[in-house]
C-alpha cells in the first residue's frame, strides 16, 4: 500500500541534506585525517583533550555547509563531492541513503574508506 505523506518543508529538506552530507561524506574523511595526524605524531590537533573530536565535528559541519554552495557555483569541479539526492525533497531520509549507496562510485568510495580507516587504526594502535 502506497501512502502519500505530507510534503516536506524546504528547511527540513535542507537540514536532512546538510546532516547526511556531514555524516556520510565529511565524518569519514576527517576521521581518517585525525588518525593520520595521530599516526604521524602531530600534537596540534590530536594532542589536546577532545581536540580530535572537536576538529572532526567542526570540519564535517563546515564541509557540509560549503559543499552544496560550491557545487552550485562550480558544478563540474565539485560534482564528485556533492550528492544531489541528499537535497531531493521527494525522498525520505532512508531513500536518500539507499539511492546514494546504489551508485557505483559511492560503493567504491565506501569500500576504500573502510579499508583505509582499518589500516590507519591498526597503524595508530601499533605506534602508541
Amino acid at each position: 500500500m502506497n501512502a502519500i505523506g505530507a510534503p516536506k518543508s524546504p528547511a527540513r529538506n535542507r537540514l536532512e541534506g546538510f546532516a547526511l552530507t556531514a555524516i556520510l561524506q565529511g565524518l569519514p574523511t576527517f576521521a581518517a585525517t585525525v588518525l593520520l595526524l595521530k599516526m604521524v605524531g602531530t600534537p596540534e590537533i590530536v594532542g589536546d583533550r577532545y581536540g580530535a573530536a572537536i576538529f572532526v565535528v567542526f570540519a564535517s559541519l563546515v564541509y557540509a555547509a560549503i559543499t552544496p554552495l560550491l557545487a552550485a557555483r562550480f558544478p563540474k569541479r565539485f560534482a564528485p563531492a556533492y550528492a544531489a539526492m541528499f537535497f531531493d525533497a521527494r525522498l525520505s531520509v532512508s531513500e536518500k541513503i539507499t539511492q546514494w549507496r546504489s551508485q557505483p562510485a559511492v560503493s567504491l568510495q565506501l569500500m576504500t574508506t573502510t579499508i583505509m580507516m582499518s589500516l590507519l587504526a591498526v597503524a595508530v594502535a601499533s605506534v602508541g
